[in-house]
């Protein structure tokens, strides 16, 4: 299955995005608030495209990012019900992810049988925050030191987003 938006092409992972993915997983801005530090190798890149590939190409739920034939990160499901995304830096406030979320999402509840999508971010990633608040999530709870990266403890914010209402 392959998304498309006007800009975007939202696909299964393949071998061929290792690179284009250690560019964004290497980037210490586009890591600042994930859940693991920068990648130091393309091998430990090559541990998460292994984990995206055997997710599933036929029905992914967890997407790369295409602009431009070129990948530029990731967005979908990536456990349970929890969504999340991540964006090279030289990409972020273009309303990229907002434009994939919004394609992703309808799908989402298309293809799972999820009450409800939830995500996790840290509360200092404000961008974040927002993109979630704006596509209709709302927080369910807060948590203190959640993460540990490097010696670095941080928090992290919950949200929920129902699955809609369609009897209307």
């Amino acid at each position: 299955m392959t998304l498309h938006t006007k800009r975007l092409i939202l696909r299964g992972a393949r071998q061929d995005d290792l690179m284009d993915l250690y560019t964004v997983f290497s980037n210490p801005r586009a890591m600042a608030y994930w859940s693991t530090a920068p990648h130091d190798s393309p091998a430990r890149t090559q541990q998460n495209l292994d984990r995206l590939i055997a997710s599933g190409q036929e029905n992914p739920t967890y997407f790369v990012i295409e602009m431009n034939d070129r990948v530029i990160g990731t967005a979908g499901m990536h456990q349970s019900d929890e969504v999340g995304f991540l964006l090279h830096p030289d990409f972020w406030r273009q309303g990229i992810i907002t434009e994939a979320m919004q394609v992703i999402i309808p799908y989402l509840f298309e293809v799972t049988s999820h009450s409800q999508l939830t995500a996790d971010a840290d509360p200092k990633n404000s961008a974040s925050v927002g993109l979630l608040k704006s596509l209709g999530f709302h927080e369910t709870h807060r948590a203190k030191n959640t993460f540990c990266i490097e010696g670095v403890w941080s928090d992290s914010v919950y949200f929920a987003l129902p699955r809609p209402d369609t009897s209307r």
